[in-house]
């Protein structure tokens, strides 16, 4: 299924819902700029939504392989678009994802579809922080996962406190990352302290 093209049931009704909501805001849905906007809108939130018709553990399992390597696999700078579920407005940044296999390793492109699948519910960034590692950690079952999102929120830009410069960063993690020295190394690695390439 292509979430640009191929919308889920439902898709009619939210745009009407939308128009509703134009009118109740003062706006007449009616005018030129505004009549495809109600089923614009419901695209967009259906694509924005698309993760919970996705399963992450089945992304994971359909790309597993045997492999002996025992160090870390990072994936970092993985770009993050969200909806904050108490606003509905959106929160973004980068999500970086270790683990230390246990036998089995997964393709590298897996890991941001995990990222993506999460993201693309209504969200906290807490929660998505642990969805990420628990579905890496139970699926794989390494040895253990680390995740680190950094993330700036528009309900804190836009409204609110209206701060425009605040990044949020929650992390959580398994297994041997509970070792301070095994997070350290993570994030030495993540601040480019390791030679480079």
């Amino acid at each position: 299924m292509n979430p640009e093209t191929d919308f889920r049931d439902g898709l009619d009704k939210l745009a009407a819902d939308y128009k509703d909501i134009l009118q109740t805001l003062g706006e007449d849905p009616e005018r030129e700029g505004l009549l495809k906007t109600p089923m614009r809108v419901a695209k967009a939130m259906q694509i924005l939504t698309r993760g919970y018709f996705q399963d992450p553990h089945k992304v994971l399992t359909d790309a597993l392989f045997e492999e002996k390597y025992d160090q870390m696999v990072i994936v970092k700078d993985i770009d993050v678009f969200s909806l904050c579920e108490h606003h509905m407005l959106p929160f973004y940044g980068k999500c970086h994802v270790a683990y230390i296999p246990n036998g089995k390793i997964t393709g590298l492109s897996k890991i941001a579809r995990v990222v993506d699948i999460y993201s693309h519910r209504l969200q906290v960034q807490e929660r998505l922080t642990q969805q990420i590692k628990d579905c890496i950690q139970d699926t794989l079952k390494p040895q253990g996962v680390m995740v680190v999102i950094e993330a700036k929120h528009m309900c804190m830009q836009m409204r609110g406190v209206e701060k425009q410069n605040s990044i949020t960063t929650t992390s959580d993690y398994s297994g041997v990352f509970n070792s301070l020295n095994t997070r350290m190394e993570f994030m030495s690695l993540l601040r480019g302290e390791s030679k480079r390439i």
